[in-house]
């Protein structure tokens, strides 16, 4: 066998004497080739053989027919492949453009997340600051209400102590009172007896003197005829006045001894009088400077008790003050918590769209390297057919078909 003949007997390369339509190579469309000989001169019309286009040696390869067929199916296979891949490129890389579009919106919603959260953390701090002002504001009332409630726990202990001293002084004033009425009753009875003595004493006196007058005008007016011893002279005279003189004398002591009884009972009486009447004039100053001492801490209390009551109404109205302000705080907050953790739900959403579009990226970018290198081996292999066409054919495009004729040297 000779050269021509092994050249011409390889599979894929045994032309027939027909020529090669763009149909029958499928959707690939050879590029117009000419050589150098054709440049410089005219193509001149060449008469071809038949016999020689004939396959030499067919009991040798007998599948060359089905191998060219085979292989134009192939041919027609990759060229559909090939335009769905392109197809399928430039939907990718819509998908790349848009996922590219919405990384950059993500992007710029992540600055502006980023942007509204130090105003959140400034505003929770913010918050934190007047709740703790109105936590420090609340502790100092409290210091206050306790402090005015020992106040006024002292004034009532004040005011108690007060009021048992009033009734201790009420009930001594009651004791000395009934003392001082006794006394007075006392007073009066004796007054009363000394009136009733000096009356007796008086009658008594005036009785003995008209009893004296009766004697002594009976004694004037009467003779008495007495049988005597005249041996001894009898002096009548000298009998009364001593008698006179006894009865004056009793007279004089008994009414001495009453006088000095009644005027000892007297002093002692005025004595007692007026000791009860100093004491009650001190129990008076005393309940005086009491009941003065009682309105003195009466108005003490109420102006207290005003006090307390102006106090427990701000402290109310500053313990209703700071729960609002502390709710409003805590509904604040707990509304700034829900709004950060949407954010951050919707940050880890986005990054897990993010993720998930990276990795289509990365896939597609993986598809697209793929391709493209199923691409470079096909443009390889094409390039390969191409060129061993080209070294046995000569190609000739008439009327939009390609014509394929073989080399006279390699005839």
């Amino acid at each position: 066998m000779s050269l021509r003949s092994k050249r011409v007997s390889r599979p894929g390369l045994h032309m027939s004497s027909g020529s090669f339509s763009s149909l029958s190579m499928g959707s690939y469309s050879v590029p117009r080739i000419s050589s150098v000989a054709n440049q410089r001169a005219p193509i001149t019309s060449v008469t071809v053989n038949k016999s020689l286009l004939t396959p030499l040696k067919i009991d040798i390869d007998p599948t060359v027919q089905a191998v060219r067929t085979q292989e134009k199916e192939q041919i027609k296979s990759l060229n559909n492949r090939f335009a769905s891949f392109i197809d399928k490129v430039r939907f990718l890389e819509q998908q790349n453009k848009m996922l590219e579009t919405k990384w950059k919106l993500l992007q710029q919603q992540t600055t502006a997340t980023s942007n509204v959260e130090p105003m959140l953390k400034s505003y929770i701090a913010n918050l934190q600051r007047q709740l703790e002002f109105l936590s420090n504001d609340k502790h100092r009332l409290d210091m206050e209400n306790n402090v005015m409630h020992k106040n006024v726990d002292d004034y009532k202990t004040r005011y108690e102590q007060e009021i048992n001293k009033r009734n201790d002084a009420e009930n001594e004033f009651v004791m000395l009172k009934k003392d001082v009425d006794a006394g007075y009753l006392s007073k009066v009875d004796l007054d009363d007896r000394v009136i009733a003595i000096n009356e007796e004493v008086n009658f008594l006196k005036s009785l003995y003197d008209a009893e004296l007058r009766e004697l002594q005008d009976s004694l004037k007016e009467t003779s008495v005829v007495v049988q005597m011893d005249n041996s001894r002279g009898l002096n009548m005279d000298h009998v009364v006045a001593e008698v006179k003189a006894q009865y004056e004398e009793i007279a004089a002591r008994s009414r001495e001894e009453a006088e000095s009884w009644y005027k000892n009972k007297f002093d002692q009486m005025s004595a007692e009088a007026d000791q009860y009447g100093n004491e009650l004039r001190s129990t008076k100053a005393e309940i005086s400077e009491l009941n003065r001492m009682i309105s003195r801490l009466q108005n003490e209390i109420q102006v207290a008790k005003a006090q307390r009551a102006n106090l427990e109404d701000q402290v109310a109205k500053a313990e209703q003050c700071g729960e609002l302000a502390v709710q409003d705080a805590k509904a604040r907050i707990k509304e700034l918590e829900l709004a950060l953790q949407r954010a951050k739900h919707d940050m880890a959403r986005q990054l897990r769209e993010y993720q998930e579009l990276m990795n289509v990226k990365l896939a597609l970018d993986i598809e697209i390297s793929t391709y493209n290198k199923l691409l470079e081996g096909e443009e390889e292999r094409m390039s390969t057919n191409r060129f061993f066409l080209e070294s046995y054919f000569r190609v000739r495009v008439i009327k939009g078909v390609i014509h394929f004729f073989p080399h006279m040297q390699q005839l």
